[in-house]
Order: C-alpha cells, then sequence, then structure tokens
C-alpha cells in the first residue's frame, strides 16, 4: 500500500491556495515517500496582447519555482521543478501523463479563473481531464 502515490505532481503559481496546499503536498509526500513535481504553467499571452504580463516573467516563474523547492526541502523533501507553457488545465494534465503521475495536488482556486467563472476553472478541467486522481484542497 505504500507505493500508491509514487509520484505527486503539484501545480503552482502566486496564490494563497497554493500556499495552503502545500501543508497537503508535504504530508502525502512523506507518509507514501513520494516523488514530487512541482510545475509552473505560464500562459501564452494571446497573440493581440499588447505586451507580456510582466507577473508571470521567466525570472518570476523561476523564483517561484526556487522558493517551492526550498520550502519542500526545508522540510526534507527533494522535489523537481519542470516549467511549461501553455493552456494550465491542458498542460497539467499533459504534464501528468508525461511524468506518469499517481496524484495531481492542487488549490480549489489560483491558476486563475477564467471570466466565465468557477464552472470553467482551471481545477474543474483539470478533475475532468486528468489521467490520475486529483486532490484538491480547499
Amino acid at each position: 500500500m505504500t507505493d500508491i502515490f509514487k509520484t505527486v505532481l503539484f501545480p503552482i503559481d502566486q496564490s494563497r491556495e497554493t500556499r495552503e496546499a502545500a501543508d497537503v503536498v508535504t504530508n502525502v509526500v512523506k507518509k507514501y515517500s513520494s516523488r514530487l513535481v512541482l510545475l509552473s504553467v505560464v500562459e501564452e499571452p494571446p497573440p493581440d496582447a499588447p505586451s507580456a504580463d510582466p507577473m508571470v516573467s521567466p525570472e518570476v516563474v523561476a523564483k517561484l519555482l526556487e522558493n517551492a523547492q526550498s520550502l519542500f526541502s526545508g522540510q526534507g523533501i527533494q522535489s523537481e521543478t519542470l516549467e511549461r507553457q501553455g493552456k494550465p488545465a491542458f498542460t497539467i494534465c499533459d504534464v501528468a501523463d508525461e511524468i506518469g503521475a499517481d496524484l495531481i495536488i492542487m488549490g480549489c482556486r489560483g491558476l486563475g479563473l477564467t471570466e466565465e467563472g468557477a464552472d470553467d476553472s482551471v481545477t474543474t478541467r483539470v478533475i475532468n481531464l486528468s489521467p490520475c486522481p486529483v486532490l484538491i484542497v480547499p
């Protein structure tokens, strides 16, 4: 039973929900001695966007991943980091498939709600598309 969650994928962004979910990630990874993969998805700006959003500059993403990695290493957890570009929900599910994730853990919001509202959130899409179980941290 101990190898039930061999690989855990934790998509991160700058939201409070990501920070809150980190505690759950720590518990799961320690309990199951899982491999932890941190993922940051940078959404491609639409072609008609005046300029790329400085909030998601490569430096910001690198720093976000670095901070998350050091947070977990402070808990004695080694993690790998991945940075991808694309639509968050699809990218998260593609990466889960690619790394053979057994579990995706994510905050209930964060990763951007679209204008259409909660029904069309990244979280909802990931739940519908995921190749593995998804643990949503409220």
